[in-house]
């Protein structure tokens, strides 16, 4: 995987989104604000897609984001496109609105005002202080997501309530939904939701993920999740 040496720098999240879904065989795969790519990448390596477009504002996440794929050999690289675009464009060059099977985004986490802001302009961009907001994640992936098609997201969970408001409001059905906790005692950290455009109403609320059984030690699932089964190069 290959991140700037300083600047935005991937997370956890973006890992467990990755292993969160797992595109079909012939999917098309768009992943919005892919970052230095690794959402994208996991989606490449451990499904079957029949491509992923990772889609990047910034010029050297960007950059990032094509070694990673090249990195990873010609398998990857042959699936796996980036392009530099802003997702809260009407329209992106190379790519086509109600066209892709499968949709993913990590927004930022910090509404905009809240908290200092990062002097780095990238993680300024990457942690909302500049870049798109939620309500534009769920607006780009309603665009450019065919009907009937899913839309997985990662997401602060004390903002669990307007994530789901937001993706309603987009015509975007959440189908499943995991918490993820630190331990077993802390409240949730992070939701992973993945929704269906055009969908019903029923929603699966899966069993959370419990991320350290005590201090340090990582619990068997979580532990399961971070191990590389798939050749990724990081």
């Amino acid at each position: 995987m290959v991140q700037p040496l300083d600047g935005y720098r991937f997370s956890i999240d973006s890992l467990l989104l990755g292993r969160f879904v797992r595109a079909r065989r012939r999917d098309r795969v768009l992943d919005l604000g892919t970052g230095c790519g690794v959402v994208g990448l996991l989606i490449a390596a451990l499904g079957a897609p029949r491509e992923v477009v990772a889609i990047e504002l910034q010029p050297a996440l960007a950059a990032c984001a094509v070694h990673t794929a090249t990195l990873n050999g010609p398998a990857i690289a042959s699936v796996m496109r980036v392009l530099r675009g802003d997702l809260r464009a009407r329209r992106i060059a190379g790519i086509t609105p109600g066209s892709f099977d499968l949709v993913v985004a990590n927004p930022p986490y910090r509404a905009a005002g809240r908290g200092r802001e990062s002097p780095h302009q990238g993680r300024r961009i990457a942690r909302g202080g500049a870049g798109a907001t939620l309500a534009e994640f769920a607006a780009a992936a309603a665009r450019y997501a065919a009907e009937g098609a899913r839309v997985a997201m990662v997401f602060e969970a004390a903002r669990s309530a307007e994530l789901i408001a937001t993706l309603v409001a987009h015509r975007l059905e959440p189908k499943r939904l995991r918490f993820v906790h630190p331990d077993r005692g802390a409240p949730a950290a992070s939701v992973l939701v993945e929704a269906r455009k055009g969908g019903g109403v029923e929603v699966a609320i899966e069993p959370p993920l419990i991320f350290y059984d005590r201090p340090g030690v990582y619990s068997d699932e979580a532990r399961e999740l971070m191990q590389d089964g798939s050749g990724v190069r990081k």
